[in-house]
């Protein structure tokens, strides 16, 4: 179980970027170099939106206070629906034939996202560990509702949602009550990165590299089964990563242990933490940063976080509505 609840900057709002370690002997920039190993630019991308909005520390608090409202007595903030069924916006960007993604590497996408937040993903008994907070069915379904393609120039792209202007990339459609999931090839080593809930909605949704979309075409090994989406969507859905973003620090979320930091690759069974009480580290949950293949479950309490969203006054309840 997790320290008593401290409200933390980096909370609900920062736009996450997903570096992706790449393999080049010249240390040259590579059209499309394929990831081995995930890593954050959090902090300095926080610190940023923080300096040019003062006023996200109140937002960021102010969902923060609701979520725990919600988790606290959730039959006060009941869903309009069962089921929340999502609208997914795929903005492809691209330079080369390749980065022009194929539709059906996108409908895997949508595949991938209805598997992991159902619960019906083939490896979600991979682990008895932590069986007794496994989440189950988040409750929410995916639904490929358009795609938009758009030829450009540029080479790559970076975290300041150049891809969302009119400029050069693709506005989002109906941020409100559509999820836009921009499909490009991102520069710097990032493999993708999200808008947190209470955001702009002019740049709201989620960012992924052409090479870790999906499970098919471009997609690349070891982010090739479509978990770098359900890791961007979770922090669309306010969480945050397993380790806080913190040596030993707080994800907000009652059942999840505490984590030294982020974990690569595919940890051996029983992994513990150095932090208090050296618990047995949830390497396989989403938010992490282990392979796609190595991550599988979400924990009821981030189903509850999740939720929180779209219950009534929450940043997101348009999206549960008829």
């Amino acid at each position: 179980m997790k320290k008593s609840l401290v409200l933390l900057a980096g909370g609900i709002l920062f736009v996450m970027g997903c570096n992706k370690s790449v393999s080049n002997e010249e240390g040259l920039p590579e059209q499309d170099a394929v990831a081995t190993e995930r890593h954050c630019a959090a902090d300095e991308v926080l610190k940023e939106q923080i300096k040019a909005d003062p006023s996200l520390r109140q937002r960021m608090d102010a969902i923060e206070e609701f979520t725990k409202r919600v988790a606290a007595n959730p039959e006060q903030f009941r869903l309009v629906n069962g089921i929340i069924e999502i609208p997914v916006v795929f903005n492809v960007l691209y330079r080369t034939t390749a980065q022009n993604v194929a539709l059906t590497q996108l409908q895997s996408q949508i595949d991938v996202l209805n598997e992991d937040f159902a619960a019906t993903n083939a490896d979600y008994n991979l682990t008895s560990t932590y069986n007794s907070v496994k989440a189950g069915n988040i409750g929410v379904r995916f639904v490929l509702d358009q795609v938009k393609r758009r030829s450009t120039t540029k080479t790559s792209w970076s975290t300041n949602d150049a891809m969302k202007k009119s400029a050069q990339g693709i506005v989002p459609t109906s941020p409100t009550t559509k999820l836009n999931i921009w499909v490009c090839n991102m520069g710097g080593g990032i493999l993708g990165y999200a808008q947190f809930p209470g955001g702009n909605s002019a740049t709201d949704g989620v960012v992924l590299d052409d090479n870790a979309t999906g499970r098919t075409g471009t997609a690349a090994a070891p982010f090739n089964k479509g978990r770098t989406a359900t890791h961007e969507v979770g922090h669309w859905m306010n969480l945050r990563h397993i380790w806080g973003d913190a040596t030993c620090g707080n994800d907000q979320v009652g059942d999840t242990p505490t984590h030294n930091t982020a974990n690569y690759g595919c940890p051996a069974a029983g992994h513990k933490s150095t932090c208090s009480g050296t618990p047995v580290e949830m390497t396989m949950n989403y938010m992490d940063y282990t392979d796609d293949a190595c991550m599988y479950m979400f924990s009821i309490g981030q189903k509850s976080r999740m939720l929180a969203v779209f219950a009534t006054g929450g940043p997101r309840n348009s999206f549960a509505q008829p």
